[in-house]
């Protein structure tokens, strides 16, 4: 199970209540024990900067990720104030509350060092299935950012050869952490462009409306969630797109490309498949080289389809409960330049159905 960060002082206050409950007096033990439960209670909802985290996985590489660090928050509720603070270089935290309409496409660009998280319950939605009109954020050129505890609400999936919910396009040190993504457009999530060391960790994807058929690109149910690499002929990705998926949920509603990978070094960690209406969920392309590690993979089609091209895939460790298709991997994968902590298989499901999603009460750290 995952624990958060605990302030020195805690252990400094249980300490000193444990010795003077040593004097023998009743009422002080008593008057003690409810402090030591405040304490806790306290402690518990406790907001860590994002500064004092280590980004696990692929983000902690090339210097780290530590997105805005302990930079003054700026609060945003409406659109406009989003889009300005996006677009404000000089704004390096931003904390979204409530739920906010997009109404044209975000875009946050050639920046470095920047935070964006969610209070609870926090939503970016967006209702607009059109070409041009669609998507939420789309991130160029950007280095150290963190994505945190947000909501990114498409109105479902529709082949229109439009927008995902959010593109990493050309980006460097990229965290998104206890996010979720659900009905995107022409996918919930890519990652493209040469871009690298990136971690999504306890993240949820899936789709709650059913998908729009009849549109150009021919497909009836384009619930395709994730796409590492955007063509075979993109070779410039070539050594770059090495991604971290740990503690992820690939949910009902996902149809296939959890994730699609072109390129890159995709270690695929910890993380949960569980949508029945899957064609195929993780799937090698050209060069691809995937590690697939202690993941579950319940109800679902073709949990690893090995497609034309790919380097290695390596499967282990993984738990395959009613499936169908190909379980095994091809070759060996790289081996990650990182260490980072791994849940025993057995405990992957209650610990990523619990977890995964925006689920923190905020700005708060958690460990790995």
């Amino acid at each position: 199970m995952k624990t958060r960060f605990k302030a020195v002082f805690f252990t400094a206050a249980l300490s000193s209540a444990f010795t003077l409950a040593g004097c023998g007096h009743e009422e002080i033990n008593n008057d003690l024990a409810e402090s030591e439960i405040n304490i806790k209670n306290s402690l518990a909802q406790k907001i860590i900067p994002l500064a004092n985290c280590v980004a696990p996985g692929w983000a902690s590489q090339n210097g780290g990720t530590t997105g805005g660090g302990t930079a003054a928050e700026t609060t945003v509720s409406t659109y406009a104030q989003l889009k300005a603070a996006i677009e404000n270089t000089a704004v390096k935290v931003i904390k979204v509350t409530g739920t906010i309409t997009i109404t044209t496409r975000l875009s946050l660009q050639d920046q470095t060092g920047k935070t964006i998280y969610g209070a609870t319950g926090a939503r970016l939605v967006s209702t607009d299935q059109t070409k041009d009109g669609s998507g939420i954020i789309n991130i160029k050129r950007c280095n150290n950012i963190i994505i945190r505890n947000l909501i990114f609400e498409g109105p479902g999936a529709y082949d229109t050869d439009g927008w995902d919910n959010a593109i990493l396009d050309d980006c460097r040190n990229v965290w998104i952490d206890h996010c979720e993504f659900r009905d995107g457009v022409d996918g919930n999530f890519d990652i493209k462009n040469k871009s690298d060391f990136i971690t999504v960790s306890y993240t949820k994807f899936h789709y709650l409306k059913a998908p729009k058929p009849g549109g150009p690109g021919g497909t009836n149910d384009h619930r395709f969630s994730n796409l590492i690499g955007s063509s075979d002929s993109a070779t410039a990705d070539i050594g770059k797109l090495n991604v971290t998926f740990v503690r992820c949920w690939w949910a009902p509603g996902c149809r296939e490309r959890m994730p699609r990978v072109r390129f890159g070094k995709i270690h695929i960690l910890n993380s949960y498949f569980n949508s029945s209406v899957s064609n195929k969920c993780i799937a090698a392309g050209v060069q691809a080289n995937i590690l697939v590690e202690r993941n579950v993979f319940e109800n679902v089609k073709e949990p690893i389809s090995l497609m034309t091209g790919f380097t290695a895939v390596t499967q282990s460790g993984s738990s395959f409960i009613n499936v169908t298709g190909n379980t095994a991997g091809s070759g060996t994968a790289f081996t990650p330049p990182y260490t980072i902590n791994k849940l025993n298989v057995a405990d992957v499901k209650s610990d990523i159905t619990a977890n995964a999603g925006a689920t923190l009460g905020g700005n708060v750290c958690d460990a790995f």
